[in-house]
């Protein structure tokens, strides 16, 4: 897809990891100078081959719970794309305070120093967990429920920050709820990966993937193509557009504008459609199995529930699709289809 964003100095936090570095790609095929700034916690240098290639490209290594790194990478850019975070329910349970001090005490950092150095608008990666409890199907942005980890809590008051620095310093803000988000360069190993590079992964290796319950849980899986898409409208749409399209969008759902004209808005990122685990493993064994058909008979193995897992979620993209013009260009199955032959490309080349 082309895109109308070029020209532009921007800064990706997070930049080697699997979202941060396919937006990195994009941004800099459409003739934008990118600066990556990553401490490589979780991120991978290897997600960075194709950047380090471009003369365009700067890397800095560095951490968002550092002021000065924050400061010295968000030097003369005109957008910030904050996708640095640590992620994982599971991840949160068990360290509540580093992802606290990450994904909360490391985004005020890079929204002060966004201010400071006067950048346009800082979109960043909020999350789907902040819908919690709420029980309503699809997700609306304007209605949430109670959190139920200490990962929600912490994308929850990003959001709040995020809000608060477009109100008090004029910062303009978009928080990105992604959807259960899957992909190439999505990392299949370690304790917290995503529930499609683990079960790929697993599948490849003919060993059951576990599902946690019986496999009637849903989500709106939602391919990375789509999300790099949804960044760049984001960024691409003027003040006086995103304000006219929003003041719509509130007039249609018989909603009061909660900002008024601040720039301060959360948008679903998703396709809209609801996928259940059961359905999840058999288009991966149906992506999978051309290249090994013995995948095809593969059995799954069902755990217990797991702690602050959200049974069901399905978004609305309705006011994304309003204010920025969001439309996911990949569907579920075509998205399955594509991370399986990455996915079976890159487990081979390791093994």
């Amino acid at each position: 897809m082309p895109y109308k964003l070029t020209g532009q100095k921007v800064l990706v936090t997070g930049g080697a990891g699997f979202i941060g570095s396919n937006l990195i790609d994009t941004l800099l095929e459409s003739g934008n100078q990118v600066v990556c700034l990553d401490n490589f916690s979780t991120g991978k240098l290897e997600n960075l081959d194709q950047a380090m290639r471009s003369e365009h490209f700067t890397l800095i290594k560095g951490d968002i719970r550092n002021f000065e790194d924050c400061a010295e990478a968000v030097e003369g850019c005109d957008y910030v794309f904050h996708q640095a975070a640590l992620g994982s329910v599971p991840r949160s349970i068990a360290d509540p305070m580093t992802s606290t001090d990450v994904n909360i005490g490391g985004f005020v950092k890079v929204l002060f120093a966004a201010k400071q150095a006067g950048v346009k608008r800082v979109i960043y990666a909020a999350s789907s967990s902040t819908y919690g409890d709420h029980p309503d199907l699809p997700k609306v942005e304007h209605k949430i429920g109670k959190s139920l980890s200490p990962y929600a809590i912490t994308k929850y008051v990003d959001e709040l920050f995020a809000q608060n620095f477009a109100m008090v310093y004029g910062l303009e803000t978009i928080g990105l709820r992604y959807f259960n988000v899957f992909g190439s360069r999505q990392d299949p190993n370690g304790a917290y990966a995503a529930v499609i590079p683990k079960f790929a992964s697993q599948l490849i290796e003919k060993s059951s993937p576990k599902i946690n319950g019986d496999g009637t849980f849903s989500r709106d899986f939602t391919y990375i193509d789509n999300v790099i898409q949804a960044n760049i409208k984001c960024a691409e749409i003027s003040t006086a557009d995103l304000t006219e399209q929003l003041d719509q969008y509130y007039a249609e759902i018989k909603e009061p504008k909660p900002f008024g004209d601040t720039i301060c808005e959360v948008l679903n990122v998703a396709c809209g459609d609801r996928t259940n685990l059961n359905q999840l493993v058999d288009a991966l064994k149906q992506g999978l199995s051309k290249y090994d058909a013995a995948i095809s008979a593969v059995e799954v193995d069902y755990g217990p529930e797991r702690p602050g897992d959200v049974p069901h979620s399905l978004a609305s993209i309705a006011k994304s699709n309003k204010a920025v013009g969001y439309d996911p260009s990949i569907t579920v199955e075509e998205g399955i289809l594509k991370a399986c032959d990455w996915y079976w490309e890159k487990l081979k080349k390791e093994s």
